[in-house]
């Protein structure tokens, strides 16, 4: 709860200063921003289960299983919250500047609800870092297999939503 609420203020104080130093004009820059951070999100929320699955298979206390920890927590810490905070932060500031809140716009909010549920994968991915690091895991590979479809099926989602924009 500690690192969630860490990662909620650092979110709200870059969100803060990105309205307050980028002007309108920065649109296609924060766009592209927006674009790199979800690529290494999701790319880094299609790998963690991978490892989770060979985790799970290695069994804790073995050397495989240490080495899956360092690796877990690096992927986590180094490239999947700084880029979920930054997506984020910068898919608010387009949807605010862009005047994507507005009726008509409900493809937003059905993307806003997928990344938010998308979010909570991530939260649940966190969890099992955690719990793998105190050799807690009690989830089978097959369960982590699953897990690993998911974000692609969400992302999968949020892209028809917003190039076709259905509704």
């Amino acid at each position: 709860m500690k690192n969630a609420m860490i990662a909620l203020a650092v979110t709200l104080v870059i969100a803060a200063l990105l309205f307050v130093l980028v002007p309108a004009s920065g649109y296609l820059w924060i766009k592209s921003i927006h674009i790199f951070a979800v690529i290494a999100w999701m790319a880094g929320m299609l790998y963690l289960p991978r490892l989770f699955v060979y985790h799970a298979e290695a069994g804790p206390k073995t050397p495989q299983s240490e080495t899956f920890k360092v690796m877990e927590r690096r992927l986590l810490k180094g490239i999947i919250n700084p880029s979920m905070i930054a997506t984020w932060v910068a898919g608010v500031w387009l949807a605010v500047q862009g005047d994507w809140f507005t009726p008509g716009n409900s493809w937003l909010h059905a993307k806003i609800l997928l990344v938010v549920v998308l979010s909570g994968i991530h939260g649940m991915l966190s969890a099992g870092v955690r719990r793998f690091a105190e050799d807690r895991n009690t989830k089978s590979s097959r369960y982590w297999r699953i897990l690993n479809e998911v974000p692609a099926v969400l992302l999968a989602l949020i892209i028809v939503l917003v190039v076709v924009k259905p509704f």
